[in-house]
C-alpha cells in the first residue's frame, strides 16, 4: 500500500461519526441537483490553468483568497469542489474495477528514490568521517584524493543541494557523477602489473558504496527498500483504489459507500454500464449531427468528419469490450468471436443485420461433484456382506465406491463429471456382492434419481430410495451431496413461465438459461432434460426488460415482466417477487438498455429465498442514499464535462506523484499511467487536450523549480504539434480552434523556458544531472522553432537562438561566482573594502577567481560539452564572452599592482596553462588579451634579470675566493644556477605565441652565451694570474683554487651545452649554431691554454731539476769539486748517494700533482689530455737535455738520476692512464737507448757501478 494511514479499517464509533459528518455536510446541498459539468465550465479557467500564465492552486483545499470571504461563500466553495471530486472518483473507480482498454505498462523505467535535505547532510557526514579516518574502510591515497574532491566538489555544490530540494536527485547520480571522476583519475594512473584499470574501478566504485550505505544502515536497508518500492510495480485494484483515494482527497467511508453502491465487484454489473455508456455517446453524436451542434474547428468540413470520429471511437471501444473475457477472474473461458462485417454494424440495429445464434453456439459446459456419505435402514443383508454405491450422470461415465460392510454402509466417496446439460440426470445406486456361484451381476438394494441444477442446495441431504418388491428395506435412505458449478457465461437460470410470438408460443413453465455468448451477444435460452442444446432460444440484443402488471387470462405465475422489442413481445412469469428482481437485474445487464426498471412496489415482502442478497442491495442503496451520493452514481457521464474533469485528475494526480518518494521527474507511474489511458479511452477525452494540460502543468512545476524530463515535453508536444498540424497521432483528424489556440500559447511559454533552462543551464542541469536532459532540452527547442512538422529550421537560425542562450549563460554564470567568490559583493561596504584592498590582496582575489573560472569551464567541458556537440564554437564564444566579463577584474587588479612587481605571473601560468590546452581557446580573443598585457611585463623582467646577472658577474669575480662550491666556484655556480632559473621560468610560461616564444629563447641563449664568455675570460685571467704566483721548484703544489678554476671552466663547458643550444630546426638556426660553435671554441680553445700554462709550469720544475744536474758536467769546474768532497767524506761518514734526494724530491711533486689534479678537477678527459701533455714534455725536455750532452759522457750521479726520473715518470704515467702509444713515443725510445748506452760505459769504468739503477725493467727494483 502507498499510505498505511489510509488504508486502516475504521472502527463503528468512527464510521458513524463521518457519517454524521457527511450527512451534515450533504444537507446544506440537496436543494439543487449536482451539475458537475456546468459548474466545471464555469471554473474550469481558473482551476486548470488551461491559459499560458493562469495560476492554479496546489490541492482542491480553498486558496488563500478565500479566507477574507464570507464563512458561507467559502463553504459553498468547499462543498463545490467536494462534489467535484467525488463525482470524478466515480469515474475513476470505474476506469480500475472493469478495464477494457488499458493494461499497466511493464516496460516503463524504474524510477529511483529521490533524496532529501537530511539524507544529502546525512551523506556529507559519512564522506566527511571517511576522510577523517573515522571508517573501518581501508583506502589507498589515490581513493582519498578522489573522495576527497568529490565531497569539496561535488557534495558541497548549492548547486547539489537545489537539485536536493526540487526532488529531481537520486542516490543513482551521485554514484553515476563519482564514477565518471574516478574513470578520468584511473586512465591517468601508471599501469600495474597484475592489477587492470578496470578492477582498480570496481574496487573504488564498492568502497564508495560502503561509504555511502554507512554502517548503521546496513540491516534497515532491504527492509525499507522492500516497503518503498510499490507504487514503482503493478499495482492491484485495491492499491489502485487507495492511491486515487490519496490524490482526490476521498475518505474511506465515502469510498466504502460508492465501492458497494457502484457494485465494483460485479463484473456483469460494470459490463452494463459500459455498454450502456457506450449507447449514450453514440446517440449523443447523432443528436450532435442532427442538431448541427459542433465545437468551432479550423476547417467547416471537419464537422462530419467529427462525428464519424466519434462513431468510430465507440465501435473500437465496443470491440475492445467484446474481445475481453465474459467473468474476469473465472475459469478460462474466452468469449466466442462472432463475424462481423463492419464496425458500423454496431449501430445497425435492424432484423436484417442481426446476427443469428445457431444452438451450438450457447452449449454449456458444466462441472458435477457428487459426494456418496452414508445409507441408513438397511436391514435385509446380514452385517457381513459387502455393500457399495455407482453413481452416474446419464449419458456419461459410471463410477464406483469402495466396498463397506452392511453393519457401516459409510464412504464419503466423491465423483467428478462433466456434462453440457442443464439440467442433468443424475442415478445412484446400492449393491450388494452377490454369493451364488451362477450369479452373474450383484443384487441392486435400492436407487435414487436426482435432478440437480445450478441452483440447487449443495448441500448433504438424505434422499429415499426406490427398492426393489418384496425388499424389507422399506424406509431406505441415502445421504448425498450434488454440487453444480456455474459456468462463467452463464449469467442466471431457473424456472419461469413464458409466452412469445416467435418463440415460446405456449404459455408453459419452462427452465430458462441466460447465456452470454459474447460481451454484446446475450442468449435467452429453454432447455428440456438431458439436452444439451436448448429447445428454443431468443437473442437479447434490441429488447428492452422492464416489470409489468399480471395478465388475467393466463394460468400460472404469480410476479410478471416482459421483453419488448420492434415487431416482438415476450411475457415471463415467476413464482415469487424475488427471483423476478433477479431475472429482471440480469436481463437488463445483458440488453444495455439505458432505461433502468423499477419494480412497482419497492415494499412488498421479501420471500426467505434469496432474501439476503436483496436485504444488503437495499441497505446499501439506502445507506448510499442517506450521505447524498445517489446523485453521482446516477449522473449520466455521457454528460458531464470530461475535458474538465479529466484535466483535474491529471493535475491532481501530477501534484500526487512530485510529492512521493520516488525521482519521477514527471513520469506517472505504471498504475497512474493506467487509470489515465483507461479515462481518456473510455469517457473519450481527446489526446491532444490529454498533452495540452500535460504540458501546461509541467511547464509550471518546472517553473516552480521541479526537474521536469524533457524528454517527456518533447514527446507530448510533438503529439500536439503532429495533431494540430493534421498528421493524426491518435487517428484523430479534427482539430478544434480552442486546441490550436492553446498550442501556440503553450508553444511559445515551452519557448521561454527553454531558453530560460539552457541560460541557466549550469544550474538546471548541474553535473550532468539528470543524464541527457541538456542535450534533450536543446533538441527540444529546435522541435519547438519549426513553424510546422514538416520543414525543418534552418540550423542557422537554431544556432542564433543557443548562442544567444549562452551569451545570457555566460553573464549569470560570471555573476553567481563572483558573488561565490566575495569579489563583487552587493554591499556597498564591501566594495569600498574591495577598492581600499592592497595589491597584493587583489591579486591574491583574482588569483582565486582565475582558479573558480577554471574550475566552472571544465566542469562545462566535463559534464555539458557532450549536448552542445552539435555547435563546439558556441560554447567558445560562451567561454570568451565568460573570460571578458573576467578581464574587467583581471585588468582592474594588474593596474594596481606596483611597476616592477613580478607576482602577476602565476596568474599569467594558470591562465595560460588552461587556455593553451583547449584548442577552441588557445590565441582567442582572451588569450591574445592576456598575452599583450604580460608581454611587456615579460620583457621588462628579462632586462631586468639580464643586468642584475651581469652585475653579480663583475662583483663575483672580483670578490672570488675560488673556494670548491659543487661543480665550481660561488660566482660560478651562482651564475649558472640564475641562467637555468630564468631559462626554466620563460620556459614554464609556454608563450603561445611562437614568433615571440622563438623571440624570448634566442635572446636567453644569446644572454647564456655572453655570460659564459665573460665568465670564462674572468676565470682564465684570474688561472694565469695564480700560476704565474705558484713556485717553480718541487715544492710546487698545485693549488685547490687552481683547480676550482678548471672546474669552473668544465662547467661551463657542460652548461653551454644545456643554456646556449637551440633546437636545430628553427629559424635562423645556422646562424645561431656558429655562434654557439664559437663559444665551444672559446671555452676548448681556453682550457688548452690552460692545460699548456699548467705543462710549462710542471716542465718549468723539471728543467730547474735539469739544471742543477747540469752541475755535474765533465769539464767543469763545479763537477771536480764536488766529486772531491764526497770521496774524502765517504771515508769518514755514511754519505748520502748523490742525486738520489733530487730524483726523488721531483718524483715526489710529480705523484703528488697528479694526486691532485686527479682528485680535484672534475672532467677525467681534461686530466687525460694534461698528463698526455705533460708527460711528453717532461721525456722531451730530459731528450734535449741530454742531446746537448752527445759528446760528453754523463757523470755517474748525472745518470742515476735521470734513469730513475725517466723510469718512475714512465711508470707513474702509465698508471695514470696515459695510453701505450704516448709513453714509448720516438722521444722516449731515443731516450731509453741513450740511458742504456750510458749505463753500459758506466758499468765497464766506473768500478762500483751503478749501484743497482738500471734502465731494465725490474720489479725487484727499489721503489723510490
Amino acid at each position: 500500500m502507498l499510505d498505511p494511514s489510509s488504508s486502516e479499517e475504521e472502527s463503528d464509533e468512527a464510521l458513524e461519526e463521518e457519517s454524521r459528518a457527511v450527512l451534515v455536510a450533504a444537507g446544506g446541498s440537496q436543494r439543487a441537483p449536482p451539475a458537475p459539468a456546468r459548474e466545471g465550465r464555469r471554473e474550469a479557467p481558473g482551476r486548470a490553468g488551461g491559459g499560458g500564465g493562469a495560476a492554479r492552486p496546489g490541492s482542491p483545499s480553498p486558496s488563500v483568497l478565500s479566507e477574507g470571504r464570507d464563512e458561507p461563500e467559502r463553504q459553498l466553495d468547499e462543498e463545490q469542489e467536494r462534489r467535484i471530486r467525488l463525482q470524478l472518483y466515480v469515474l475513476v473507480v470505474r476506469c480500475i474495477a472493469y478495464p477494457f482498454n488499458a493494461k499497466q505498462p511493464t516496460d516503463m523505467a524504474r524510477r529511483q528514490q529521490k533524496l532529501n535535505k537530511q539524507q544529502l547532510q546525512l551523506l556529507k557526514e559519512r564522506f566527511q568521517a571517511f576522510l577523517n579516518g573515522e571508517t573501518q574502510i581501508v583506502a589507498d591515497e589515490a581513493f582519498c584524493n578522489a573522495v576527497r574532491s568529490y565531497y569539496e566538489v561535488f557534495l558541497k555544490s548549492d548547486r547539489v543541494a537545489r537539485m536536493v530540494q526540487s526532488g529531481g536527485c537520486c542516490a543513482n547520480d551521485f554514484r553515476e557523477v563519482f564514477k565518471k571522476n574516478i574513470e578520468k583519475r584511473v586512465r591517468s594512473l601508471p599501469e600495474i602489473d597484475g592489477l587492470s584499470k578496470e578492477t582498480v574501478l570496481s574496487s573504488w566504485i564498492a568502497k564508495y558504496d560502503a561509504i555511502y550505505r554507512g554502517e548503521e544502515d546496513l540491516c534497515k536497508q532491504p527492509n525499507r527498500m522492500a516497503l518503498s518500492a510499490v507504487s514503482e510495480l503493478i499495482l492491484s485494484k485495491e492499491q489502485l483504489y487507495e492511491m486515487f483515494q490519496q490524490i482526490l482527497g476521498i475518505k474511506k467511508l465515502e469510498h466504502q459507500l460508492l465501492y458497494n453502491a457502484c457494485q465494483l465487484d460485479n463484473a456483469d454489473e460494470q459490463a452494463a454500464q459500459i455498454r450502456r455508456e457506450l449507447d449514450g455517446r453514440l446517440q449523443l453524436a447523432e443528436k450532435m449531427a442532427k442538431e448541427r451542434k459542433f465545437p468551432k474547428f479550423i476547417a467547416k468540413e471537419m464537422e462530419a468528419m467529427y462525428i464519424e470520429e466519434l462513431r468510430s471511437s465507440v465501435n473500437l471501444l465496443m470491440a475492445n469490450l467484446e474481445s475481453l473475457p465474459v467473468s474476469k477472474g473465472g475459469p478460462e473461458f474466452k468469449l466466442q468471436k462472432l463475424k462481423r462485417s463492419q464496425n458500423s454494424a454496431f449501430l445497425d440495429i435492424g432484423d436484417e443485420n442481426e446476427i443469428q445464434l445457431s444452438k451450438s453456439d450457447v452449449v454449456l459446459s458444466f462441472t458435477l461433484e457428487i459426494v456418496i456419505m452414508e445409507v441408513e435402514g438397511l436391514k435385509s443383508v446380514a452385517p457381513n456382506r459387502i455393500v457399495y454405491c455407482t453413481m452416474e450422470v446419464e449419458g456419461g461415465e459410471k463410477l464406483q465406491t469402495d466396498q463397506a460392510e452392511a453393519s457401516r454402509p459409510q464412504w464419503g466417496t466423491q465423483g467428478d463429471f462433466t456434462t453440457t446439460h442443464p439440467r442433468p440426470v443424475v442415478k445412484v445406486k446400492l449393491f450388494t456382492e452377490s454369493t451364488g456361484v451362477l450369479a452373474l451381476e450383484d443384487k441392486e438394494l435400492g436407487r435414487v434419481i436426482l435432478y440437480p441444477t445450478s441452483n440447487s442446495s449443495k448441500s448433504a441431504d438424505f434422499h429415499r430410495m426406490i427398492v426393489p418388491k418384496n425388499s424389507q428395506d422399506s424406509d431406505l435412505k441415502i445421504k448425498l451431496a450434488v454440487r453444480m458449478d456455474k459456468p462463467p457465461h452463464m449469467k442466471h437460470s431457473g424456472y419461469l413461465y413464458a409466452l412469445g410470438q416467435k418463440v415460446w408460443k405456449r404459455w408453459k413453465k419452462r427452465y430458462f438459461v441466460l447465456v452470454q455468448v459474447s460481451q454484446y451477444t446475450f442468449a435467452m435460452c429453454s432447455y428440456r432434460e438431458k439436452k444439451s442444446e436448448p429447445q428454443e432460444l431468443m437473442q437479447l440484443e434490441g429488447y428492452t426488460v422492464d416489470y409489468t402488471d399480471p395478465h388475467s387470462g393466463l394460468q400460472g405465475g404469480r410476479m410478471f415482466f416482459n421483453a419488448v422489442k420492434e415487431g416482438d413481445t415476450v411475457i415471463f412469469a415467476s413464482d415469487d417477487e424475488q427471483d423476478r428482481i433477479l431475472w429482471v437485474q440480469a436481463m437488463y445487464r445483458a440488453t444495455g438498455q439505458s432505461y433502468k426498471p423499477i419494480p412497482a412496489s419497492q415494499a412488498q415482502k421479501l420471500n426467505p429465498k434469496g432474501g439476503t442478497l436483496h436485504a444488503d442491495a437495499q441497505l446499501y442503496a439506502d445507506r448510499f442514499q442517506k450521505h447524498g451520493m445517489d446523485e453521482f452514481i446516477s449522473a449520466n457521464p455521457c454528460k458531464l464535462d470530461h475535458a474538465f474533469l479529466f484535466r483535474l485528475l491529471q493535475r491532481q494526480t501530477l501534484d500526487h506523484r512530485l510529492n512521493d518518494s520516488y525521482s519521477c521527474l514527471g513520469w506517472f507511474s505504471p498504475g497512474q499511467v493506467f487509470v489515465l489511458d483507461e479515462y481518456c479511452a473510455r469517457y473519450g477525452v481527446r489526446g491532444c487536450h490529454r498533452h495540452l494540460c500535460y504540458l501546461t502543468e509541467l511547464m509550471e512545476h518546472s517553473e516552480n523549480g521541479a526537474v521536469i524530463d524533457p524528454t517527456l515535453l518533447h514527446y507530448s508536444f510533438a503529439f500536439c504539434a503532429s495533431h494540430v498540424h493534421g498528421n493524426r497521432p491518435d487517428g484523430i483528424g479534427t482539430v478544434s480552434m480552442e486546441e490550436k489556440e492553446r498550442f501556440e500559447e503553450i508553444k511559445e511559454r515551452l519557448s521561454f523556458l527553454l531558453e530560460n533552462q539552457i541560460s541557466h543551464f549550469r544550474y538546471c542541469f548541474p553535473f550532468g544531472r539528470p543524464e541527457g536532459a541538456l542535450k534533450a532540452t536543446l533538441s527540444l527547442l529546435e522541435r519547438v522553432l519549426m513553424k510546422d512538422i514538416a520543414t525543418p529550421i534552418p540550423a542557422e537560425e537554431v544556432k542564433k537562438v543557443v548562442r544567444k542562450c549562452l551569451e545570457k549563460a555566460a553573464l549569470i554564470n560570471y555573476t553567481r561566482l563572483t558573488e561565490y567568490a566575495k569579489i563583487e559583493g552587493p554591499a556597498e561596504k564591501e566594495t569600498e573594502t574591495m577598492n581600499q584592498a592592497s595589491p597584493a590582496k587583489k591579486l591574491e582575489d583574482v588569483l582565486h577567481l582565475a582558479e573558480l573560472c577554471i574550475e566552472v569551464l571544465q566542469q562545462n567541458e566535463e559534464h555539458h560539452s557532450e549536448a552542445f556537440a552539435w555547435w563546439p564554437d558556441l560554447l567558445a564564444e560562451h567561454a570568451e564572452k565568460f573570460w571578458a566579463l573576467f578581464t574587467v577584474d583581471m585588468d582592474t587588479a594588474l593596474e594596481a599592482q606596483p611597476q616592477d612587481s613580478w607576482d602577476s605571473f602565476p596568474l599569467f601560468q594558470l591562465l595560460n596553462n588552461f587556455l593553451r590546452n583547449d584548442t577552441l581557446l588557445c590565441n582567442g580573443k582572451f588569450h591574445k588579451h592576456l598575452q599583450e598585457i604580460f608581454v611587456p611585463l615579460v620583457v621588462r623582467y628579462v632586462d631586468l634579470m639580464e643586468s642584475s646577472i651581469a652585475q653579480s658577474i663583475h662583483r663575483g669575480f672580483e670578490q672570488e675566493t675560488w673556494q670548491p662550491v659543487n661543480n665550481g666556484s660561488a660566482t660560478s655556480e651562482d651564475l649558472f644556477w640564475k641562467l637555468d632559473a630564468l631559462q626554466m621560468f620563460v620556459l614554464d610560461l609556454h608563450w603561445p605565441e611562437q614568433e615571440f616564444a622563438r623571440h624570448l629563447e634566442q635572446r636567453l641563449k644569446l644572454m647564456a652565451s655572453d655570460m659564459i664568455e665573460a665568465c670564462v675570460k674572468r676565470t682564465r685571467t684570474a688561472f694565469e694570474l695564480k700560476l704565474q704566483k705558484a713556485s717553480k721548484t718541487t715544492d710546487l703544489r698545485i693549488p685547490a683554487s687552481v683547480c676550482t678554476m678548471f672546474n669552473v671552466l668544465v662547467d661551463a663547458k657542460k652548461q653551454s651545452t644545456k643554456l646556449c643550444a637551440l633546437d636545430g630546426g628553427q629559424e635562423f638556426g645556422s646562424q645561431w649554431q656558429q655562434y654557439h660553435s664559437k663559444i665551444d671554441d672559446l671555452i676548448d680553445s681556453t682550457v688548452k691554454e690552460i692545460i699548456s700554462m699548467l705543462v710549462s709550469k710542471f716542465v718549468a720544475v723539471l728543467e730547474g731539476v735539469l739544471s742543477k744536474l747540469s752541475r755535474y758536467d765533465e769539464g767543469t769546474f763545479f763537477s771536480s769539486i764536488l766529486s772531491f768532497t764526497v770521496k774524502a767524506a765517504a771515508k769518514y761518514v755514511d754519505v748520502p748517494k748523490p742525486g738520489m734526494d733530487l730524483a726523488d724530491t721531483y718524483i715526489m711533486f710529480v705523484r703528488q700533482n697528479q694526486d691532485i689534479l686527479r682528485e680535484k678537477v672534475n672532467e677525467e678527459m681534461y686530466i687525460e689530455k694534461l698528463f698526455d701533455q705533460w708527460y711528453s714534455s717532461s721525456m722531451k725536455v730530459i731528450c734535449v737535455w741530454l742531446a746537448d750532452r752527445l759528446d760528453v759522457q754523463l757523470h755517474i750521479y748525472q745518470l742515476k738520476t735521470l734513469i730513475k726520473i725517466v723510469k718512475k715518470t714512465y711508470r707513474d704515467f702509465r698508471l695514470q692512464g696515459v695510453l701505450e702509444g704516448t709513453l714509448n713515443s720516438k722521444t722516449y725510445d731515443t731516450l731509453h737507448r741513450r740511458l742504456t748506452v750510458e749505463e753500459a760505459t758506466a758499468s765497464v769504468s766506473e768500478g762500483g757501478g751503478l749501484q743497482g739503477i738500471t734502465m731494465k725493467d725490474s720489479d725487484e727494483e727499489e721503489e723510490g
